[in-house]
């Protein structure tokens, strides 16, 4: 599987192994900033692995709730060089849109773990009038089950670092469609999101979204956004995560594992049985 350009950083390391000592060369996931700027403004920065900019920018836009089709976008330049020598800010330009940068209460400076810093509440979601789902989605709960391994074996940096945060789009037959890695699981979102936007997939409706962590609060926003009904997870939601979906009809789904998962929002309406 081929790597993102910059997505890994190799440093010398020492590891203790059975009473040695040794010198070895290790791969990290690279965290580095990148701003995105809106008509030649700078609207936020967020800590990322480097790869798939232009789609996590995109992505961003969307899930904010700043642009809802591509035809929104009526400029996109990515690789500005101003951190250094290397291309950390994606530039993009809007038509149609009347965003005021005041509108999104985010902090500027997001860390990479921290998707929802800044946001007034649950309000602020409400406020924004995210769609109920497609409810129309099913999915075979022995398919459900096969999908976090399927992820795992795509993630080609995991596979070099132990360290990153996969999310991906599958299809109601358990068939990949997309996926993308970050040091954040709400950039791995919004990167996922940037590509369907940019090839004219959202929204999101026939498809599930798997995600390596967490089914936290902003993934559930997120998924909203995007028109994504079911969202299944190999940990935990959170408390907001499931209020947020029980109260927009998303479908949310934790502890993916082995042949076992619990159903928090969407019930047994969304599975169906293998053929």
């Amino acid at each position: 599987m081929r790597l993102p350009a910059r997505s890994v950083e190799l440093t010398q390391v020492t590891e203790w192994r059975d009473g040695s000592i040794h010198l070895v060369e290790d791969s990290l996931a690279a965290e580095e900033p990148l701003e995105i700027r809106l008509d030649g403004v700078p609207l936020t920065v967020t800590m990322r692995t480097p790869g798939n900019d232009l789609q996590l920018a995109v992505g961003f836009l969307l899930t904010e709730g700043i642009v809802e089709s591509r035809d929104q976008l009526a400029g996109l330049c990515d690789g500005t060089p101003v951190f250094g020598s290397k291309g950390n800010v994606v530039e993009l330009q809007l038509k149609d849109c009347e965003f005021e940068p005041k509108d999104l209460q985010r902090n500027f400076f997001a860390a990479s773990s921290c998707g929802i810093c800044g946001k007034a509440s649950i309000e602020a979601i409400r406020r924004r009038g995210l769609r109920m789902p497609d409810r129309g989605f099913r999915i075979a709960p022995e398919i459900l089950c096969t999908l976090p391994e399927k992820l795992r074996t795509q993630q080609a940096v995991f596979d070099r670092t132990g360290g990153l945060h996969a999310a991906a789009l599958f299809d109601a037959e358990g068939d990949l469609v997309a996926l993308r890695e970050d040091i954040g699981r709400h950039n791995a979102v919004d990167k996922l999101v940037g590509w369907a936007l940019l090839e004219g997939r959202i929204p999101l409706n026939r498809s599930v979204l798997v995600v390596s962590g967490r089914g936290g609060f902003e993934i559930v926003q997120k998924a909203l956004a995007a028109g994504v009904p079911m969202v299944a997870s190999v940990s935990a939601p959170s408390s907001l995560a499931v209020k947020l979906a029980r109260e927009l009809g998303l479908t949310l789904i934790g502890f993916v594992r082995g042949q076992r998962f619990v159903v928090y929002s969407g019930g047994e309406s969304c599975l169906s049985q293998v053929p």
